[in-house]
C-alpha cells in the first residue's frame, strides 16, 4: 500500500472520531441550556442559536491563519494543534455554571481547534491530484459518519449519565484520538512560504479569481443553510409529541440519519463527478436538500421525517465535496493550505450567521420556521446563481 494511502487511512479515522465528539452534544445541548437556567422555548431557542455560533465566531478568522502556518511548517502540526484544543474546550464546556461560562467555553473551542479544515489541507496536499475529488469524498464520510454515530452517542450517554458528564467523556475520548494521529500519520513536507505573502498578495489572488470567489460564496451560503436549522433540532422534535423516557437518544438517531446517507452518498458523488457534468450533479444535490428541507416544516409524522432527512443527507453527502474539490483545482500545491483555509472561513462564516438568525427567527416564528428557511436559501442559490454551478470552468486557471 502506499504511504499516502495508508497516512488517508489514519487521516480518515481522526476525522471521524473527532466528529463523533463535536456531534455528541447535538441533541441535548439547548436541555444542557434549559438546566443552566433558561426557561421559556423562546429563551431557549435564542440562547441555542448563539451557543451554536460561538465556536464559529474565532474560527472564521483564525482558520486562515492556521492554514498559512500549516503551509509554512506543516498540515500535521495544525491538525494535531487543533484536536487537542477541542479536547480542552470540550472539557471546559462540562465545567460552565451558567450559561454565559458556556458561550464563553465554546468560543474558545473555535480559537482553538479547527481540525475538519486542517484535514482537508493535510489531504489535499499529501494525495495525488488526479485521487484527490474521490478523497475528498471519502474523507465527508468520515464528516458524515461522525456525525451520525455522535448524535446518537451523546443522546444514549445523556440519557444514562447526564448531559455535563457527555462533555468530559468526550474530551477524552477526543485526546485518545489526537495520540492515535500523532502516531499513525505522517507528516507533510511544509511548502516554507512565508505568512506576508499568503496574506497580502494570496488574499489578493483569490478574490480577484472570480470563479474561485464565487465558489467561496457558495460554499458560505451552503453552511448557511445547512446551519441555519441545527440548534433548535431538539426542540423541533417535541413538536411531534413522542413520549419515551429515551427522548434524547431517539432525537440523536433522527438527527443522525442525515449523516448516514451523507456517508452512503459521498463516494457516490465523488466517483461520478470525474465522469459526468459536475454542475448537473450539483444541481440535483441542491433540489434534493432544497424540497426536503421545506417539508420538513409541514410534516408531522415520525416516519416521514425520517424518509425527508435520508433524502437531505442524500443530497448533502456530495455538496461540499464537490465544491471544495473545485477549489483545490484552481490552486497550486503551495498555497494548499492557506487557500483551503479561506474555504473554510467562508464555511464557518455561513455555520456562524445561520445559527445566531436562527434562534432570533425561532423564538418569533416557532421552531419549524427554520428548516421551511434552510430549504429557501439552497432554492435561491439554484433560481439567482446558476452560474455558479459550471465547475468545469473552474479547472481552467490555476493561481
Amino acid at each position: 500500500m502506499a504511504d499516502w494511502k495508508k497516512s488517508f487511512i489514519f487521516i480518515w479515522f481522526s476525522q471521524f472520531l473527532s466528529m463523533v465528539g463535536m456531534n455528541a452534544v447535538v441533541p441535548f445541548l439547548p436541555l444542557f441550556i434549559r438546566d443552566l437556567g433558561v426557561e421559556s422555548q423562546e429563551s431557549t431557542a435564542y440562547w441555542s442559536g448563539l451557543v451554536f455560533a460561538a465556536p464559529f465566531l474565532f474560527s472564521l478568522f483564525l482558520t486562515p491563519l492556521w492554514g498559512s502556518l500549516g503551509d509554512k511548517y506543516g498540515r500535521k502540526i495544525m491538525a494535531i494543534r487543533a484536536i487537542f484544543g477541542l479536547a480542552l474546550a470540550q472539557i471546559l464546556v462540562g465545567l460552565s455554571q451558567n450559561v454565559y461560562q458556556l458561550l464563553a467555553a465554546r468560543t474558545l473551542q473555535g480559537a482553538l481547534s479547527g481540525f475538519a479544515p486542517a484535514a482537508i489541507a493535510l489531504v489535499s496536499s499529501t494525495v495525488p491530484r488526479e485521487k484527490n475529488s474521490y478523497a475528498l469524498g471519502l474523507l465527508q464520510t468520515a464528516v458524515s459518519s461522525g456525525s451520525l454515530l455522535g448524535p446518537f452517542l451523546g443522546g444514549l450517554l445523556s440519557d444514562l449519565f447526564g448531559f455535563r458528564a457527555v462533555f468530559f467523556i468526550v474530551g477524552i475520548f477526543i485526546a485518545g484520538t489526537g495520540l492515535l494521529f500523532v502516531q499513525y500519520v505522517e507528516r507533510d513536507t511544509p511548502e516554507g512560504t512565508t505568512l506576508n505573502l499568503n496574506y497580502i498578495k494570496g488574499m489578493k489572488e483569490t478574490v480577484a479569481d472570480v470563479k474561485l470567489r464565487n465558489l467561496l460564496i457558495l460554499i458560505a451560503l451552503v453552511s448557511f443553510g445547512f446551519a441555519f436549522n441545527r440548534p433548535i433540532f431538539v426542540l423541533y422534535l417535541e413538536t411531534f409529541s413522542i413520549k419515551t423516557d429515551y427522548f434524547t437518544t431517539l432525537a440523536g438517531l433522527i438527527y443522525g440519519i442525515l449523516g448516514l446517507f451523507a456517508t452512503i452518498s459521498a463516494p457516490i458523488w465523488g466517483k461520478y463527478a470525474g465522469k459526468n457534468n459536475t454542475s448537473m450533479l450539483l444541481l440535483t444535490a441542491f433540489i434534493l436538500v432544497a424540497v426536503n428541507y421545506i417539508s420538513h416544516y409541514f410534516i408531522t409524522g415520525i416516519w416521514l421525517l425520517v424518509i425527508s432527512r435520508s433524502l437531505v443527507g442524500f443530497g448533502y453527502g456530495g455538496i461540499l465535496p464537490l465544491l471544495f474539490s473545485g477549489i483545490h483545482s484552481r490552486i497550486s500545491p503551495e498555497k494548499t493550505g492557506f487557500i483551503m483555509g479561506i474555504g473554510s472561513s467562508a464555511q464557518i462564516l455561513g455555520s456562524f450567521f445561520g445559527p445566531v438568525l436562527c434562534g432570533y427567527l425561532s423564538a418569533l416564528y416557532g421552531v419549524r420556521f427554520p428548516f421551511f428557511f434552510s430549504g429557501m436559501v439552497f432554492l435561491i442559490i439554484i433560481i439567482l446563481i446558476p452560474d455558479l454551478f459550471n465547475l468545469k470552468k473552474f479547472k481552467q486557471k490555476q493561481i
